[in-house]
């Protein structure tokens, strides 16, 4: 057995890119550095404090996703932050509408999952009904795309690319669902945070 386990962990590393066994920068690190062949003019003006914003409706919020946003985690971030660096809190029952800008020619995709499943290869469904891009499992280059979903379930959930393995090399922020919070909120790495009004 413990042989079995050793041959599927050496298959797995073997099968992850090699930016996946790379270790993380430390939270912070190259968030000003851009990559090459973004396709600039979908993401601008987008900082990443739009991660979380207030909704048009009550109870709802807008979150903005952009995939590759500069160079931190070797592009694999979204708004510049990768490993659950960010955290987006909403209280159970909001909906949730996310706007997915992947302005870069490597495919990307959006799709909310529990958050233990970024360890995960591929998850195949969404947590929330609806919550995940069209064609998650095979991504999109250089456009947009938009879903919505009730955040009805209390848990630590992650904002996650679905493309195969991207979610194991770090590329997902936290998104809590919270039984208490009375207002959503957004923590950005080590930055206290903040209420989203």
């Amino acid at each position: 057995m413990r042989s079995l386990l050793t041959c599927l962990l050496l298959a797995t590393s073997a099968a992850l890119p090699a930016i996946a066994q790379t270790p993380a920068p430390a939270p912070g690190h190259d968030h000003g550095a851009e990559m090459p062949g973004l396709k600039k003019e979908l993401f601008a003006g987008i900082t990443p404090e739009d991660l979380l914003k207030p909704g048009s409706e009550p109870g709802s919020v807008k979150v903005t996703l952009v995939a590759t946003f500069n160079a931190a985690n070797y592009g694999m971030n979204f708004n510049g932050y990768s490993h659950g660096k960010a955290i987006l809190t909403v209280p159970v029952g909001t909906k949730v509408h996310v706007t997915f800008i992947n302005p870069s020619p490597v495919p990307h995709s959006a799709i909310v999952i529990d958050k233990p499943d970024t360890k995960k290869l591929q998850v195949a469904e969404p947590w929330f009904p609806g919550a995940a891009t069209p064609k998650h499992l095979t991504g999109q280059t250089m456009g947009k795309s938009e879903f919505s979903f009730t955040a009805d379930e209390a848990g630590e959930y992650a904002l996650a690319c679905g493309f195969p393995s991207h979610a194991v090399a770090g590329h997902w922020v936290a998104l809590n669902v919270s039984a208490t919070a009375k207002v959503p909120t957004l923590q950005l790495g080590e930055l206290p945070a903040k209420e989203v009004k």
